[in-house]
């Protein structure tokens, strides 16, 4: 075997670009990306800008990379299955770097019904009747918040709840501890 062959074969550098699209299929493979995300991690393996752009323009033509796809997916499937409210979807989407035009028509997804009726539901799910009402309160209100949903609605929510639970119960009707501001 002569020299040159065999070591021409082992010294030779990876295309820049078959490495963008191994990056990107690999991604895409195991979920749906953004582009910036898929952008970032080709910038990690040190893919050329230009190449990245070019391979992504590519498969954004195919219909393998689309942000407000992605987008409304995201919103989909973090509203169903995280009771995520829309101001921590909004996040999450700005973190994922989609454009805030694509943020904007997928989170008109979830309507402000379908924001109460999810916070209902998860004040219901952790809901333990062995504990004073204003902990009970105090806990929901600091989880609702967590996951985005407005303070007047998550107090609306919880007030409701425990009024509810009140009832049933023969306890008195909840009022909440006025802020100490």
């Amino acid at each position: 075997m002569p020299p040159e062959v065999g070591a021409a074969s082992v010294d030779q550098e990876p295309d820049p670009e078959q490495v963008a699209r191994a990056i990107a299929l690999r991604m895409l493979t195991r979920a749906a990306r953004s582009r910036q995300q898929l952008g970032q991690a080709m910038a990690r393996k040190d893919v050329p800008q230009d190449v990245a752009e070019r391979v992504l323009d590519r498969f954004a033509d195919v219909g393998l990379v689309d942000d407000a796809a992605f987008a409304g997916q995201l919103v989909r499937s973090q509203h169903d299955s995280r009771a995520l409210a829309r101001r921590a979807l909004a996040a999450e989407l700005r973190r994922r770097g989609v454009a805030d035009d694509d943020a904007r028509a997928a989170l008109a997804q979830v309507t402000e019904q379908d924001e109460e009726a999810a916070a209902r539901a998860l004040v219901e799910r952790r809901w333990r009747d062995d504990l004073d009402q204003a902990v009970q309160s105090r806990r929901l209100l600091a989880m609702l918040g967590r996951k985005g949903y407005p303070p007047g609605m998550a107090a609306r929510v919880v007030r409701q709840m425990v009024d509810d639970r009140g009832a049933r119960s023969g306890h008195d009707r909840w009022e909440p501890e006025p802020d100490p501001d």
